[in-house]
This record gives C-alpha cells, sequence and structure tokens, in this order.
C-alpha cells in the first residue's frame, strides 16, 4: 500500500557496476563448458572412432565397449584415489549449487569429467562443470573485484553455466527463482534476477556462437488447440515416466551404500566402469554417453524400436545411470534423465493409438525429470524444448499438478556423504 515502508533493492548504480563482472563470468562460464566438451570430444573420437580403426575393430562390438568402460572406471577410481584433489566432491553427495572447491582439486575433477564423458559413461556433465567453473571464477572475482561476494559469484557462475548448458537463460532464471527468492535481501525479485540473468545470457548466447545447443531438437508436428483426450493419455505417460523417476530415486541410495562399502574408488569405480560395460551390450550403443546425442537418434530411428526393445532401452539407461552416479563417477543426471523420458514418451506413443509424438515426448521428459530433478520448472521448460512447441505447455501445466503430488515426498537424488549421520539412514 502507498506510504507503507519496503526494503529497498540494490541501486540502478549498483546493478550496472555489477552488470560487467556478470556478464564477464557467464562468458567465461561458457568458454568452461565448450573447453571440456571438447576436450571430451576429442577423446571419445580416440576411442570410439581412431583407435578401432586402427585395429581394425568394430566399436558396436560387445567386447569393445565392455572394455573401454570398463577402463573408463578404472582410470576414474585411480584419479579419485590418487590424484591430488581427488576428483572433486562426489557428484552423488552435491547439489546443483554447491560451495566452491579449492583451485587445487579443479585439474582432477575436469580429468574425471572428460574420461566419464569420452568413455560412456551415463552421466551429463552440469554438475562437475559448474563445480570446476564456480572455483575457477570465484578465485578471479577474489582477485580482480574483490568487494563481490563469494555468493553472488556463485551464483552467477551457476545461471551462466546453466545458461550455457540449455542455450538461453531462461533455464536459469526458472532454475534459480527459488534460490534468489529465498535470498534476504530486499528489492523485487526481479531485482536479484538481474545479475543471473545477465550472466546466464552471456553464457547462453556464447555458447550458440561456439557450439549450438546441448539439447536436442526433436522437432515433431505442433498440438495445437488440446482436447480432454490429451490430457488423458498426457497424464497416463506423465506418471509413467514419474514412476520411471521414482525408481531410480528410491533406489539410488542403497545402490550408492552399496558400491561405496568396498571403500576403494580403484574397486568401486571400475567395478562401476564393467556394469556399465555390460549394460551397454545389453541395451546396445544408444545407451552409451550423456544421452543428449543419444535422444535425437532415438527419436528419429523410433520406427526401429518394438515397444519391448523401448522398454528396454529405458530400463538399461536407468540402470547405468544409477550405477554411473553410485560408482564414484562424477557428472549430473538430467541428460540421461531426458533420455529415459523420451524413450517413455515414445513407449507412449506406440501404445496410445492416435497420441500425438509431441505430447507424448514432453509428457515422458517431464514425468521422468520431476523426480529426479524435484524441480517443477526445470522440467517443464526441457520438455517444451526438446519438443520445439509451446503448444503443448497448456497440456502439461495440468498434467504436472498431479505428477507433483506423486513424486513431492520422494527422496531427492542427492545422498549424504559416507561417514555421516544422515548417511546411515537413506530415505524411503
Amino acid at each position: 500500500m502507498a506510504g507503507t515502508s519496503t526494503h529497498e533493492g540494490p541501486t540502478v548504480r549498483t546493478q550496472l557496476q555489477l552488470a560487467v563482472p556478470a556478464l564477464l563470468v557467464g562468458t567465461v562460464s561458457a568458454l568452461g563448458l565448450f573447453v571440456v566438451d571438447e576436450v571430451a570430444l576429442v577423446v571419445e573420437h580416440l576411442l570410439w572412432s581412431t583407435l578401432p580403426s586402427l585395429w581394425g575393430l568394430d566399436p558396436g562390438s560387445g567386447w569393445w565397449i565392455l572394455g573401454v568402460l570398463t577402463l573408463t572406471g578404472l582410470a576414474v577410481g585411480l584419479v579419485v584415489q590418487f590424484v591430488p584433489g581427488h576428483g572433486g566432491r562426489d557428484s552423488a553427495t552435491t547439489e546443483l549449487i554447491a560451495p566452491p572447491l579449492k583451485l587445487a582439486a579443479v585439474p582432477s575433477l575436469v580429468l574425471v569429467t572428460v574420461l566419464g564423458l569420452a568413455g560412456g559413461v551415463s552421466m551429463g556433465p552440469e554438475l562437475p562443470i559448474i563445480a570446476i567453473n564456480t572455483a575457477v571464477l570465484v578465485a578471479l572475482v577474489a582477485r580482480w573485484w574483490p568487494r563481490v561476494p563469494v555468493e553472488l559469484v556463485v551464483l552467477i557462475t551457476a545461471s551462466g553455466t546453466i545458461g550455457a548448458l540449455f542455450g538461453t537463460p531462461v533455464a536459469a532464471a526458472l532454475v534459480l527463482t527459488g534460490v534468489v527468492a529465498a535470498f534476504k535481501q530486499g528489492g523485487a525479485l526481479w531485482d536479484r534476477l538481474f545479475l543471473p540473468l545477465a550472466a546466464a545470457g552471456a553464457g547462453a548466447v556464447t555458447m550458440r556462437w561456439l557450439a549450438g545447443p546441448q539439447l536436442p531438437e526433436a522437432g515433431p508436428p505442433p498440438l495445437g488447440t488440446p482436447d480432454a483426450v490429451d490430457l488423458a493419455t498426457g497424464l497416463a505417460v506423465a506418471v509413467g515416466g514419474a514412476l520411471v523417476g521414482l525408481a531410480t530415486v528410491h533406489l539410488f541410495p542403497h545402490l550408492h551404500r552399496l558400491f561405496h562399502s568396498l571403500r576403494h574408488p580403484v574397486l568401486y569405480s571400475t567395478l562401476g566402469g564393467l556394469l556399465l560395460g555390460v549394460l551397454g551390450v545389453l541395451g546396445g550403443p544408444i545407451t552409451l554417453f550423456k544421452g543428449a546425442r543419444q535422444t535425437g537418434e532415438l527419436i528419429q530411428n523410433a520406427a526401429d524400436y518394438s515397444p519391448w526393445q523401448l522398454a528396454l532401452v529405458v530400463a538399461v539407461k536407468l540402470a547405468a545411470l544409477l550405477v554411473a552416479a553410485s560408482a564414484g563417477f562424477r557428472g549430473g543426471h538430467v541428460f540421461p534423465a531426458v533420455f529415459m523420458g523420451a524413450g517413455v514418451g515414445l513407449l507412449g506413443h506406440a501404445l496410445i493409438p492416435g497420441m500425438p509424438l509431441g505430447l507424448a515426448l514432453a509428457c515422458g521428459v517431464l514425468g521422468v525429470l520431476l523426480p529426479v530433478t524435484r524441480d517443477g520448472w526445470i522440467s517443464l521448460f526441457v520438455a517444451v524444448v526438446l519438443v520445439g512447441d509451446v503448444t503443448v505447455l497448456a497440456v502439461l501445466s495440468l498434467v504436472i499438478l498431479p505428477v507433483w503430488l506423486l513424486v513431492s515426498r520422494a527422496p531427492g537424488m542427492v545422498v549424504s556423504p559416507p561417514g555421516s549421520p544422515e548417511a546411515s539412514e537413506p530415505t524411503l
């Protein structure tokens, strides 16, 4: 009401002064993602193209998949156990936005991240890339802009990296809305989003220039005006996806505890690599790697898969994500979850006569991402981006409500570090 005093937000002058470092942070965040991705692609080409061609072998053969993933697990375990920095924090125990690592941990974290991305491990780059960028940029900003609070640098670095990962600052704004709303600063929400959006915009534009979007764009026919049956079929597919996601998050702490009972990273990461190789042989090359490129391939070649084969692909990817996340590999869960969601959507499209492909894909991705990320905004956003059709948003906005009630009391896909009091009592 008029005359009521409110907490004032940052001044225009302050926002403008901090906009320059925010833009630079976003640009450097995108460069960090690009460099790690490019190095991983070089190593991937070596492992999956150059070497097998040199030796006259088929890189899609079971023995090659088994061998590369087992050796990748061994290499990751050796780094985590013996290299200074120990590969940073275990991604299984890390939130998307976490306190910055020491710079000494960055080289080993870069190494295990590249090994995982190149070796075919079913994890995305988001958690380690944010950790790498945060450690580097906190140190740089402390050197050049010492008055900028560390908490703000962490926030805008995460924002810039998320913008680069998804190719748009909207993703970062949606993910960080709840975070900045919890800050005890005054001012409107958009005052507090100003700097993260600047960083996210710079990161998104830079990454678009360098490499394009990370997520595939399926491009099915637009849904148009939805009707009642679309709500019913969309809800059915989303619930199916949610059950897949719920199975993932409920099994995760138990499997993580089982692997870490071996105590030595060399042992449990090598075992994890061996199991990932077995799963790769079972599911085929389409189930390897983080899943971004493979999601596009799965959608494009959906006609080649029977419903049973689609179900197998989803089950193998679920198991691969669980093993990778539990066995000490560094990475995130969003990209593999998108792959699983696309598989669920294609299965729904195959089983429900007349269901539009775009709606099925969007609802499948929404359903899997909700329990895995525990974030409705990012689930909605990624589902719409994947199909490239904003007309599905009306259906998704209704479908998400009952599905959220289904998953809201499930545990998150984060465990307490082994040895902590919380680690002995996983949530069920």
